[in-house]
C-alpha cells in the first residue's frame, strides 16, 4: 500500500509540474514553457546494507550487494521528469522507481553489540531491493542561452529503500560474549526513508548553431543521509518540439554508521525522449 501510494503521488507531481533528463532548451522572453521526459535508466547497484539484529538472534549482519551485471536482476523500472519555466525562473521534478531481485551479495561481518566479527563463511546470499526516488527543485537561469546554458537550483530529494536479504553460511557465527550467535541461514527485511535538501546546477553546452548539445546535471545535499550527490552527463539532439538524450547517470548515498544504508551507488546509462511546448 505504501509503495503504491508513493508511486501514484510522485507520478502525479511529475505530470503537474511539467530532473536530470528533463532539462529543455531554454526559450527567451517571459512566456511559460513546459517539458516532460519519459526515460529509461538502467543502473547497476553497489553498496553496503547494515541491518538490525533479526528476531531471535544477537548479531546484526552487514551485507555487501553488487555490483552485478546490467539488467540481470532488474525486474521493473519507471522514470519520468518534467520542468516548467517562466522567463529565468524554473521548477522541475524527477521520479525514479527501480525493483531489483536476487542481487548477488555477501555477509561481510556481524556486529554483536559493538563487537564486530568478520565473516568469511558465506555460501550464498542474495538481496532484493526496491527504491523510489523523488527530486523536486526550483531555480534561476544564470546563463539563459547559447553557447552555454546553466541553471542553479535548490530543492529536496526523497529516497524510499526497501531491502531484503537471504543468507546461507557454512557455519553459525559466534560472538565474543557468552551466548552470542548468528544463525547459519535466515532472512531479514528492513526499509529506510530519507529526506535530503539539495543544491546544484544543470544545463547544456551547444555545438555552435547546430541541434547537438551536451546536457549536464549535478546536485549535492544532506539531511537524513550524511551525504548524497547525483551527476549526469550526456549527448542530445533537439528537434523543434522533441529532444533525444543519451546519458550516463550516477546517484550516491551515504548514511550515518548505525543506519541501513552505509553507502549505495546507482550507476548506469539512460535514454530519454523529451517533449516541450
Amino acid at each position: 500500500m505504501k509503495r503504491a501510494r508513493f508511486i501514484t503521488l510522485a507520478t502525479l507531481a511529475a505530470l503537474v509540474l511539467c530532473g536530470p533528463l528533463g532539462a529543455a532548451e531554454q526559450t527567451p522572453g517571459n512566456q511559460w514553457t513546459f517539458s516532460i521526459t519519459p526515460y529509461l535508466w538502467l543502473p547497476n547497484i553497489d553498496g553496503t546494507l547494515k541491518y538490525s539484529a533479526p528476531p531471535g538472534t544477537s548479531g546484526s549482519p552487514e551485507v555487501q550487494t553488487g555490483p552485478n551485471d546490467y539488467l540481470e536482476n532488474l525486474r521493473f523500472a519507471m522514470m519520468i521528469s518534467g520542468e516548467v519555466r517562466k522567463g529565468r525562473l524554473l521548477a522541475f521534478t524527477d521520479v525514479v522507481y527501480l525493483n531489483f531481485s536476487n542481487e548477488d551479495s555477501t555477509v561481510k561481518s556481524i556486529n554483536f553489540g559493538g563487537d564486530r566479527v568478520s565473516s568469511s563463511a558465506n555460501v550464498s546470499t542474495d538481496s532484493s531491493l526496491w527504491a523510489g526516488a523523488w527530486t523536486l527543485g526550483a531555480g534561476y537561469a544564470v546563463l539563459p542561452g547559447r553557447p552555454v546554458e546553466m541553471d542553479v537550483f535548490g530543492g529536496l530529494r526523497y529516497l524510499g529503500l526497501h531491502a531484503s536479504s537471504d543468507w546461507r553460511l557454512t557455519v553459525a557465527v559466534t560472538g565474543p560474549g557468552g551466548g552470542q550467535t548468528f544463525p547459519q541461514a535466515g532472512n531479514i527485511t528492513e526499509r529506510a526513508d530519507l529526506w535530503d535538501g539539495i543544491v546544484g546546477f544543470k544545463g547544456r553546452v551547444w555545438f555552435g548553431s547546430s541541434n547537438w548539445s551536451i546536457p549536464y546535471y549535478f546536485d549535492i545535499g544532506t539531511g537524513s543521509s550524511a551525504l548524497t550527490w547525483q551527476g549526469m552527463l550526456g549527448i542530445a539532439y533537439s528537434f523543434k518540439l522533441v529532444t533525444l538524450t543519451l546519458a550516463y547517470r550516477h546517484l550516491y548515498y551515504d548514511m550515518k554508521d548505525d543506519k541501513l544504508v552505509q553507502d549505495m551507488r546507482f550507476s548506469g546509462p539512460a535514454f530519454g525522449v523529451g517533449f516541450r511546448w
